[in-house]
């Protein structure tokens, strides 16, 4: 039970390590098991789509669908809840069209699942009816709240903020390193990773730079790298845990987000809290986040000399990233703290509730 009477239950897929059933900060987690634990690697790692192009990842993602709708079931059979809240419409607002019963339906939608559903008419399809069955739709930027109403006539969907744990993503005292950028993401078309050393390549060769997270073009990327002679300034990190990368973001002099198609661009708020400011493409949902000029550099999706000039402006001139590291700070404080969060998904849940 929350402070203000809330009463919440989480449930997500299981994987190998983690309880099937936890209390985190008086949430109560429960973790359905949809597959051979051998098999139970859809969750956590962000390739859920890409093990899905694979038989046995098609099997597990179909039990997961139908494992989530009977935990639904079984949850709300027990406790009857007000409100089923679904977080992205594949495969959580799907799980709900079997589960959540005769209960008002929230689905949030984050940007992967948008971009499944575009090109795939048999995905667009499934969208529609959980569009159709949910009382309220939540988007986490307004660019992800177009591409509801393009793909999904008549559907509004309304902004949404995520929280950000503003404790673990803070500043400290020591000063960012002068000529130090910073990746997260999956290695893959998607986030420009490729557009990102292009530009690097043409900064200060005195630069480096740190990537964090794995993916499928992980080997195509590095040996990119060494044909641009630019291998020996960069850390290959790899996946790390949360509780890592708060480090990471102070020490660098900024992130660079090279993709136009974020959902929302959450590294960039993250970064953001540690005062450290954002290079970045101007698509998709990272202008919600960064605005060019104040709280960041955001330039054409595709100019990699932009985006290079962009990068060797933020070393040739410290005082100006620092006033747009606060500037960006103070934004995304008030916009991204829990409590504002909370009760923004507050009212969308009376909402839903006085529409079912």
């Amino acid at each position: 039970m929350q402070a203000d009477g809330t009463r919440i239950t989480v449930l997500t897929p299981s994987a190998e390590g983690l309880e099937p059933e936890t209390v985190i900060e008086n949430v109560r987690v429960q973790r359905y098991r949809y597959a051979p634990r051998a098999w139970e690697t859809l969750a956590y790692s962000g390739t859920m789509a890409s093990q899905a192009s694979r038989a046995k990842g098609v099997a597990s993602l179909a039990g997961l669908v139908a494992a989530g709708a009977f935990a639904m079931r079984r949850a709300i059979a027990h406790e009857a809840p007000d409100v089923v809240h679904a977080h992205w419409w594949f495969p959580g607002g799907l799980s709900a069209l079997g589960g959540a019963g005769r209960t008002p339906l929230v689905t949030t939608v984050h940007g992967s699942d948008v971009r499944l559903a575009k090109g795939r008419s048999s995905a667009v399809g499934l969208m529609r009816r959980v569009m159709r069955r949910s009382a309220v739709v939540a988007a986490v930027s307004d660019f992800l709240a177009d591409e509801v109403a393009e793909l999904c006539p008549g559907h509004v969907a309304q902004l949404a903020p995520m929280p950000i744990d503003l404790a673990r993503f803070s500043p400290t005292a020591a000063p960012a390193e002068r000529a130090r950028f910073l990746f997260v993401g999956r290695l893959n078309a998607q986030k420009g990773v490729a557009d990102l050393l292009t530009a690097f390549a043409a900064v200060d060769p005195s630069a480096q730079l740190d990537i964090v997270g794995d993916g499928e073009d992980g080997a195509a990327l590095r040996a990119r790298a060494v044909s641009l002679g630019v291998s020996d300034r960069i850390a290959w990190l790899g996946m790390q845990p949360p509780s890592e990368l708060p480090a990471l973001y102070r020490r660098a002099t900024a992130i660079v987000v090279p993709s136009d198609k974020e959902g929302l661009g959450l590294v960039a708020v993250e970064a953001a809290c540690c005062h450290t400011p954002t290079i970045g493409y101007s698509g998709g949902g990272l202008p919600d986040v960064v605005r060019d000029g104040t709280t960041g550099w955001l330039v054409t999706p595709g100019d990699t000399a932009a985006l290079a000039r962009a990068m060797s402006a933020v070393i040739s001139d410290p005082a100006e990233r620092t006033r747009r590291g606060l500037a960006a700070a103070s934004a995304m404080r008030e916009r991204f703290d829990p409590t504002v969060a909370a009760a923004r998904y507050r009212d969308i849940y009376r909402q839903a509730i006085t529409r079912a």
